[in-house]
């Protein structure tokens, strides 16, 4: 897959997408935020108001690719802590989760489907099959980058891809392996992230 974000006149990024390209990321995009979920939501009838300061979880998902979108705030994960202070560590990332968790739940889900209502509102290409031209307007581009980056890390999560790995070495899988399907869409996500980023930056 090819393809990159280029700068629109005024702001904004514009790409060319083919429709297997938006099929591929519209899918993503779906699965990221039924795997996001609405979070704890109050039970039906409730004061809408009450919702709004209803607490979060106060434990990490179990899942590891949720983890990885919604970690602990107080536990770096390369200092060695010791029982007090890993005690007050993760009491205090437990209050930070119950007082944010749901607001970032919240945002990271409308990120996702952003990206699928923007792909749904693209007209078919012109005759011969050509690429459809998403244009993003800057607020819908960082709903994009938030999303391309949502998407990575719960890809990057599923193929045990650590901070000291770039996941080079995934890219020698032969093409049986049944997740190379999954790690080519992980470099085509992130290049894509790249150049929406480039389009972003000031010149």
């Amino acid at each position: 897959m090819s393809g990159r974000f280029e700068p629109l006149p005024g702001g904004g990024a514009a790409i060319a997408l083919d429709e297997v390209e938006i099929s591929i990321l519209r899918s993503l995009a779906m699965q990221l935020a039924e795997l996001i979920g609405p979070g704890d939501q109050p039970a039906g009838g409730e004061d809408p108001l009450a919702a709004l300061f209803a607490d979060g979880p106060s434990k990490p998902p179990e899942d590891p690719a949720l983890a990885r979108l919604f970690p602990d705030a107080y536990s770096p994960p390369d200092q060695e802590l010791g029982a007090r202070e890993e005690k007050e560590a993760r009491e205090a990332s437990a209050e930070f989760r119950r007082f944010t968790e749901n607001d970032l739940r919240a945002r990271k889900r409308d990120d996702a489907l952003t990206v699928v209502r923007d792909l749904d509102a693209l007209g078919p290409g012109s005759s011969g099959g050509a690429p459809a031209v998403l244009e993003l307007a800057p607020e819908r581009s960082r709903h994009w980058l938030g999303a391309l980056n949502d998407l990575r890390l719960a890809i990057g999560t599923r193929l045990e891809v650590t901070d000291e790995d770039d996941g080079g070495e995934l890219l020698r899988l032969p093409d049986a392996d049944p997740r190379k399907p999954m790690v080519m869409a992980y470099f085509w996500l992130g290049g894509l992230q790249e150049t929406l980023i480039e389009t972003l930056m000031p010149e």
